[in-house]
């Protein structure tokens, strides 16, 4: 078991409805794990985490994303090693999703139901960060 952690990072994608003009968050549904979560992925060797996060939310879900605060980092355990993932707000530009063998759906939800979705708990606090930081941006 190695103590060196896999480094990764993604972000907690919003958009305002075209429907109601409410908040959303988009969630993926990882088929292998049957999980929702928000999009994230491992660093490629010698990559920073902003660009990686990029890189992770286009693979996901097609979308473009334009990054705005820092949220929390999460750190714990996956297949025995430790996991240290960081997050931004996101906000979804343009793209159109398409499912593949990581990530078959997403899903565009309100805040509250996206935290009741969400599979992990620290997941959820993240969206809760989110609006948090959402509302100190003038």
């Amino acid at each position: 078991m190695s103590d060196t952690p896999v480094l990764a990072a993604g972000c907690v994608l919003w958009r305002r409805s075209p429907v109601d003009g409410d908040l959303e968050v988009c969630l993926v549904h990882r088929p292998k794990y049957d999980d929702w979560s928000h999009p994230k992925g491992k660093l490629k060797h010698g990559e920073d985490a902003v660009t990686g996060a990029l890189r992770e939310v286009a693979e996901e879900t097609g979308y473009a994303a334009h990054l705005g605060s820092e949220l929390s980092t999460a750190l714990y355990y996956a297949n025995d090693r430790p996991k240290q993932v960081r997050y931004w707000a996101g906000a979804a530009g343009e793209g159109h999703f398409t499912p593949n063998d990581e990530v078959d759906r997403i899903l565009w939800l309100r805040p509250a139901d996206a935290r009741r979705r969400l599979t992990q708990p620290r997941d959820a606090e993240l969206v809760d960060e989110l609006l948090a930081s959402l509302r100190s941006t003038p």
